[in-house]
């Protein structure tokens, strides 16, 4: 949490107290009242994500009643409430969730003509930043909706579903999450069910922070009524009071606790009337553990006039042969805040003072209101051109060529390649059945890996060659985009250290991509987690400069640059030999134009990796790899995790760790215990210049870098902003003023050749 040390700028203020507020808590007990234009300003030592609360109690002292006051509250040019929104008789508490950047934050209160503004308390806490990822789906039409991680969130509802109120002593963010009873429908149709085992974060996509675990160990099932009520076939529904014609971020709560069985609970998840998720198995995404816990996030947009918003679960129609039921673990609704704000208040023409302030007040809001409505057309327009684009529908190959497999298939089936304009230089398209033979009908014992898009099987083609089937999960957070940019990507170039596509299947709704296999898996299973053999100092050495090299040909191999945008250890696969081949490009994105600095793009990757540049700003440039390949070369050098909850406070995230011993000279602290004796001194040291290479690369840019600019690295000060427990959840923040004036002419080819330096090659 970021210390609250306000400091206030008003030009009038009072501070006001009534002592016959015993019942109310004690922030509610005093209020600070506005009679112009104020700010409070917060130092804030983490940028990004922050929760901002403010309470409300309106009391009257002496002349002053809160009760009319009329206000607005702002922050960041954006309008977060106004007071018609608060109880003018009782309690109010909003929470918003923005992006705040490095330095400080000006929240702000305006009175309305010639009233007053006031508020009891404030809080600016720093949030997760993978609380809020960027992705969600849109329902009626499925629609990938991309850029949520940069948008203000008002939070309008946190539901416990079929357990009692959370009060924020027992959440690790402070929330308080209500009880669903007085939002069901019909609550002959439900009931609780608790759950006093263990709840399997990690498996899944939520950890603690997501979610207490007394949310996901109690839920809402269909009760076990009457068979005549549709044979079973009923749905529990929630509805909720909303404000129609706003936009929502709904985040849904699953965790089975109900089965004793895995593929038993198949069901149906219903947004309004749409049906936004078929047959949903959660023992299949929380990848075949039960309790463990998942969310997903849906945007809506209400247009029912009444403001009235129904979600529902029920059982799954084409699912024969099993137990009816559905459930749901926990609710939360967000409004999108700002676009569609609302933003009246009662005006006074009284005072040419305050006449002023209503000027700017309103001026401000035409602009936010025009503006509001370019970026609506703008958006509708991305989503229209976007739509046939994200959905999973199959890839014209119009034009393609024949080719003929040969042995590879039993029965002589005929592949094509794909329409060279689209698809370059790739061999092969497959038919399902023949990866479905090569993997055994996909069975369980074949995976060997699960990402973002799929899971990973091991498969045997008929000629006996190898190969890695990667599978599309229709869903995935990653769908369509991803499985054409990773055919885009790895069709038109070939390298020795990046992994080869030997080819893709895209038939009916199926999207498989097809790879050279990797017999040794990751660099990040040989670093730890693993019981597989100790990687010497030489080995690890000659992975990182393959990974490096296999980079640096994406970054200069055509005339424009390619940035990987998940460069990770477990995205470094060693093949039989160990050689390193850099590898899933479906995040990749084709680099700036010759007379741009960078790509104006929605944030992607993982946290533990991210360029905080690139987080913060949203602008993608190659430096954004060397920033990750540097988390790598520290995972390589301490064998480590970028996130250890279970070590001491300052060791938690490798990267602050390990950069304050960097800076002391002192690298041979941090190592892994297995190099002591393996190392040489001119070779470690070498090591170090590297890293401190990449953190320099990252932080100036590309540019013509002088032999003995490592005699010049200026202290780089991280600051590190926990993000959840999930193990590459941390993003590493650096602060501007330390980055110093020396930096502009750090070549970032440099930093991957400097690896080939440290064993004198």
């Amino acid at each position: 949490m970021d210390p609250l040390r306000p400091q206030i700028h008003p030009r009038k203020h009072h501070h006001l107290q009534r002592h016959r507020l015993l019942r109310r808590p004690p922030l509610y007990q005093t209020a600070r009242i506005f009679t112009s234009s104020s700010s409070y300003t917060f130092p804030i030592q983490n940028p990004g994500r922050h929760w901002v609360r403010l309470y409300f109690f309106p009391f009257t002292y002496q002349t002053f009643n809160l009760a009319n006051a009329s206000f607005i509250v702002s922050a960041q040019d954006t309008i977060l409430l106004n007071s018609n929104q608060l109880s003018p008789t009782n309690t109010t508490f909003k929470e918003f969730s923005l992006i705040i950047g490095s330095g400080s934050f000006a929240l702000s209160f305006a009175p309305l003509g010639s009233s007053i503004a006031y508020v009891n308390a404030i809080e600016v806490v720093s949030v997760p930043d993978n609380l809020i990822t960027d992705d969600a789906s849109t329902v009626a039409p499925p629609v990938k909706y991309e850029g949520l991680a940069t948008q203000t969130l008002e939070t309008i509802y946190r539901i416990n579903m079929g357990g009692p109120k959370v009060f924020p002593s027992n959440d690790t963010l402070s929330r308080t999450w209500v009880p669903d009873q007085g939002f069901l429908l019909q609550k002959n149709l439900a009931r609780s069910v608790p759950y006093s085992g263990t709840i399997n974060y990690g498996n899944g996509g939520s950890t603690e922070d997501t979610a207490p675990d007394t949310v996901y160990s109690t839920v809402t099932e269909m009760a076990q009524v009457s068979v005549s009520v549709a044979n079973g076939n009923f749905n529990v529904t929630w509805e909720f009071s909303l404000r129609s014609g706003s936009t929502y971020l709904v985040r849904t709560h699953f965790c089975d606790i109900v089965s004793t069985a895995l593929n038993t609970l198949y069901f149906n998840l219903y947004i309004e009337t749409a049906l936004a998720i078929r047959d949903l198995d959660l023992s299949t995404i929380a990848v075949n553990t039960l309790a463990s816990p998942v969310f997903m996030d849906f945007i809506v947009k209400v247009t029912d006039g009444s403001g009235k918003f129904r979600i529902s679960v029920g059982p799954s129609l084409d699912i024969q042969n099993l137990i009816p039921n559905a459930i749901l673990n926990g609710l939360e609704i967000m409004r999108l805040s700002g676009a569609d704000a609302s933003t009246t208040g009662t005006a006074s023409k009284k005072g040419s003072g305050h006449g002023v302030i209503l000027g700017v007040v309103f001026g401000v809001l035409a602009v936010i209101v025009v503006v509001a409505l370019v970026l609506c057309v703008m958006r509708q327009r991305r989503k229209t051109k976007r739509r046939h684009s994200k959905t999973w529908v199959p890839i014209s190959t119009t034009n393609g060529v024949s080719q003929s497999l040969g042995s590879r298939f039993s029965n002589g089936t005929v592949a094509t390649t794909a329409s060279s304009a689209f698809y370059g230089n790739l061999n092969f398209r497959f038919p399902f059945a023949a990866l479905q033979e090569a993997t055994n009908n996909f069975d369980e014992s074949c995976v060997i890996g699960v990402g973002g898009f799929g899971r990973v099987y091991k498969g045997v083609l008929r000629d006996a060659t190898k190969v890695a089937v990667k599978r599309g999960n229709p869903r995935s957070q990653q769908g369509l985009t991803e499985f054409r940019t990773e055919i885009e990507m790895l069709s038109n170039f070939r390298h020795r250290h990046l992994v080869s596509l030997i080819g893709y299947c895209n038939e009916g709704s199926e999207m498989v991509l097809v790879y050279e296999y990797m017999e040794e898996g990751t660099l990040k299973s040989h670093l730890y987690g693993c019981d597989l053999p100790n990687l010497t100092w030489k080995q690890r050495l000659e992975i990182c400069i393959g990974a490096a090299r296999g980079l640096h040909y994406l970054h200069t191999g055509s005339a424009k640059a390619i940035i990987h945008r998940d460069v990770k250890s477990a995205n470094i696969l060693l093949d039989e030999n160990l050689m390193a081949k850099v590898a899933d490009f479906g995040l990749s994105k084709t680099g700036p134009e010759l007379d741009q600095t960078h790509v104006s793009t929605a944030v992607k990757g993982s946290f533990g990796y991210l360029d905080p540049e690139y987080f913060r700003r949203q602008q993608l440039t190659e430096k954004s790899d060397v920033y990750s390949f540097g988390v790598v070369l520290l995972e390589t050098l301490c064998a480590r995790p970028v996130i250890d909850p279970t070590l001491q406070r300052e060791m938690v995230n490798l990267a602050e760790w390990a950069m304050k011993w960097l800076k002391k000279g002192q690298v041979e602290q941090i190592m892994d215990a297995r190099l002591v004796g393996d190392v040489r001194g001119s070779s470690l040291r070498k090591f170090a210049e590297t890293l401190q290479e990449a953190a320099v690369a990252a932080a100036a840019g590309d540019g013509n870098a002088e032999e003995d600019s490592t005699n010049r690295i200026p202290e780089l000060a991280p600051r590190v902003e926990l993000a959840g427990g999930d193990l590459e959840s941390v993003t590493v923040i650096k602060e501007e003023e330390s980055l110093g004036q020396d930096l502009s002419g750090v070549s970032m080819s440099k930093v991957f050749s400097q690896l080939v330096k440290s064993e004198g090659r």
